[in-house]
């Protein structure tokens, strides 16, 4: 759809709320918590892809970022257990998870030598075992084996336990690690802010509160991190807009989110089962008003292995500029859940293709959005055999 077709779009809508909203959106102004919730509450599916279309062009022209990474999940064993987890294993049952060495993770590293990965993404369960002391000698490692390979670990989560266990501050556990290596941080464990939320699903683990110091910590360290949203089990539209509007506060301190990553709720083996999964509408409208209510995010990326690669191509059109990257056929976390990909694991080819096919530019980036190839006009053919594209 093109930016006049757009902008049509929105001028016509009967609705005089929704036109406010949508005329302050394309003057470039802030929309209010009200307002976003008016927008979730009355916005049409085309109405709110035409302006979160237009405010993705307007940001990024036609280009869709990704990168080449691979994932290491250290352990599914954890001492917590939120409600929506299909992933982990408590402590007590560890016999049924997994724990890798050190030595077999620095082995992951090593079976990607050679190859064109920019990026190391670590994250996993929280095992009382592996310490803060642990990963300082795995990043160490890493770092020695290969500098310049982007570091991107650890959820708030997996820091609040080791820093408590290690008796530190948050400054102090942050230093500590991004002396060791650690260059950025996922945005895992958010889940839903609002306490409403948060105590049902996931009482046990650290807090909004908590989660948000961690973050602005990382930012005040000089560290970049990302930031997510579990959405569609629990939670109302209001719950989303407060969780948002956190993030946005945040941002508007530190400047240190790269991107925002709405993650789909998905209810196989766990123990929401009950819990219907939101619809692709739901889904689709979702990302589009986080595109038009996160105006201090530079990026909105969709986890293609969570939605599936056909859905993933959708949000392209509602907002979203991002589709994280390659990843490894390593990645459990969603598949134990139910998620679309059962392997999810994409040449770079394959991921370049799906970017074309509906009409986007492909465009490799580093973990901190540094454009590295664009795969625009590049023969499928030759990726993977020209030097220069590596």
């Amino acid at each position: 759809m093109s930016t006049n077709l757009q902008v049509e779009t929105i001028i016509k809508t009967t609705d005089k709320e929704l036109r406010r909203i949508g005329e302050k959106i394309l003057a470039g102004e802030r929309i209010t918590p009200e307002e976003g919730l008016t927008l979730f509450e009355k916005g049409t599916l085309p109405y709110l892809g035409a302006l979160a279309n237009h405010v993705r062009e307007r940001r990024h022209g036609n280009k869709t970022y990704f990168n080449r990474n691979f994932h290491i999940e250290p352990t599914n064993v954890c001492v917590f257990s939120c409600h929506f987890c299909a992933y982990s294993r408590v402590y007590a049952h560890r016999d049924e998870g997994w724990e890798l060495s050190q030595e077999q993770m620095l082995n992951i590293v090593k079976s990607y030598d050679g190859k064109p990965v920019t990026e190391v993404h670590i994250v996993g369960g929280v095992h009382p075992k592996m310490n803060l002391e642990f990963f300082i000698e795995l990043l160490q490692k890493i770092k020695a084996h290969r500098p310049d390979l982007h570091i991107k670990g650890f959820t708030a989560v997996e820091l609040d336990y080791m820093f408590r266990k290690a008796k530190l501050s948050v400054e102090e556990g942050m230093k500590q690690l991004h002396a060791a290596g650690l260059d950025s941080m996922p945005g895992g464990g958010a889940e839903i802010f609002h306490p409403e939320v948060r105590n049902v699903i996931c009482a046990d683990k650290v807090d909004a509160e908590g989660w948000l110091k961690i973050h602005e910590t990382a930012h005040r360290e000089g560290m970049h991190t990302n930031a997510t949203m579990l959405y569609g089990h629990i939670e109302t539209y209001a719950h989303r807009i407060d969780h948002m509007e956190r993030l946005r506060q945040l941002q508007d301190r530190t400047g240190g989110f790269n991107t925002f990553i709405p993650l789909k709720f998905r209810n196989k083996d766990n123990d929401m089962s009950h819990v219907a999964e939101s619809t692709i509408v739901e889904d689709m409208k979702l990302y589009a008003v986080a595109r038009l209510y996160m105006d201090n995010f530079p990026h909105i990326k969709a986890y293609w292995p969570m939605l599936g690669r056909q859905n993933a191509q959708l949000t392209l059109s509602f907002g979203v500029n991002d589709l994280d990257g390659t990843i490894d056929d390593t990645t459990k976390i969603y598949s134990m859940a139910g998620s679309e990909e059962q392997t999810p694991s994409l040449s770079t080819a394959q991921l370049v293709s799906l970017i074309r096919q509906v009409g986007r530019e492909p465009v490799e980036r580093d973990t901190l959005y540094n454009e590295i190839n664009n795969f625009k006009d590049v023969d499928l053919t030759m990726i993977g055999q020209d030097p220069s594209l590596n």
